[in-house]
C-alpha cells in the first residue's frame, strides 16, 4: 500500500502512472524535494534515462541548480516571475547574462565584488569600493577592452571559485594574497574561504589539499574566465 512505500518508491509509481498514458509533455514540480540525498541522485539518473528513452518533452521546475544543470538541456532561470536568461546549462555557467544568473548558477556561487574602473599607473584596474585597503585587480586581455568603456563608472567584478588557481597558468592570471579563514576538505576538492582585510573570496581547489585557518594563500585569478557587470543595470558587460 502507498503508506508502506518509501518516498523514492512512491515517486517511481507516480512516474509509471504518467508514462502509461503516453503524454506529449511531462510536467514535474520539484519531484525530488522530499527525498534524501542518495535517493535524489538515483532518481535524477532514472528521470534522465527515461527522458532519453521516451524522447518526450519534460518541463521540470526546481530550486536545485544541480538538478537543473545535470538534467536540463535548456534552462529558463526566473526571478519573481521574470525570465532572467534562457540557455543550455554550459552557456549559463560560462556566460551569465546578469548578476542574478551569475550568483545562482554554480556551487559555491560566483565571487562578486563591487567597485569602479580606474586608471592606476597607466593601467586600467578594478578598484573595490569602500575599503581602506581595497582589492585592486588589473584589467588585462579581454577585460581591458570591456573596462575601457566604464572608466570611473560603477561595475561588479565576478570570478568563479574554481577560477582561483594555486599556480599561475597563463599571462591572464593575477596573483592575490589572502589568509585562510576556513577550509572544507571534501576529498577530491577543497572549498577555501579566504579573507584579506574586509573583503572575502571563496576558492574551489581540485585535488587533496590541507589548509589551516590563518595560513597564507596565494590565489591566481584567471581573468580570461572573469566577468564584468554594469552595477546599475546588473547586466553583463560584453
Amino acid at each position: 500500500k502507498p503508506a508502506q512505500m518509501s518516498g523514492g518508491q512512491r515517486q517511481r509509481v507516480a512516474l509509471g502512472r504518467a508514462i502509461v498514458r503516453n503524454p506529449k509533455v511531462f510536467l514535474f514540480d520539484e519531484p525530488l524535494s522530499n527525498l534524501d540525498a542518495k535517493m535524489r541522485v538515483q532518481m535524477r539518473v532514472e528521470i534522465s534515462r527515461l527522458h532519453a528513452q521516451l524522447k518526450t518533452t519534460m518541463i521540470y521546475v526546481t530550486h536545485d541548480q544541480v538538478e537543473a544543470m545535470t538534467m536540463g538541456t535548456r534552462i529558463c532561470v526566473m526571478r519573481d516571475g521574470v525570465i532572467m536568461q534562457v540557455a543550455d546549462p554550459m552557456t549559463l555557467y560560462r556566460s551569465p547574462g546578469n548578476l542574478f544568473v551569475a550568483g545562482f548558477i554554480g556551487s559555491p556561487p560566483m565571487n562578486l565584488l563591487t567597485g569602479r574602473i580606474q586608471r592606476r599607473r597607466e593601467e586600467l584596474c578594478f578598484v573595490e569600493n569602500g575599503e581602506s585597503n581595497p582589492m585592486i585587480i588589473p584589467m588585462r586581455g579581454r577585460l581591458e577592452n570591456l573596462a575601457g568603456r566604464y572608466l570611473d563608472k560603477p561595475v561588479v567584478f565576478g570570478v568563479r571559485p574554481e577560477h582561483l588557481n594555486t599556480a599561475i597558468q597563463n599571462t591572464d592570471h593575477i596573483a592575490a594574497s589572502f589568509n585562510v579563514e576556513f577550509a572544507e576538505q571534501m576529498g577530491a576538492e577543497s572549498i577555501i574561504y579566504l579573507k584579506a582585510d574586509s573583503h572575502s573570496l571563496t576558492a574551489r581547489i581540485f585535488g587533496e589539499h590541507f589548509f589551516k585557518p590563518g595560513a597564507r594563500f596565494t590565489a591566481f585569478i584567471d581573468l580570461e574566465k572573469a566577468h564584468l557587470f554594469d552595477a546599475e543595470t546588473e547586466k553583463v558587460i560584453t
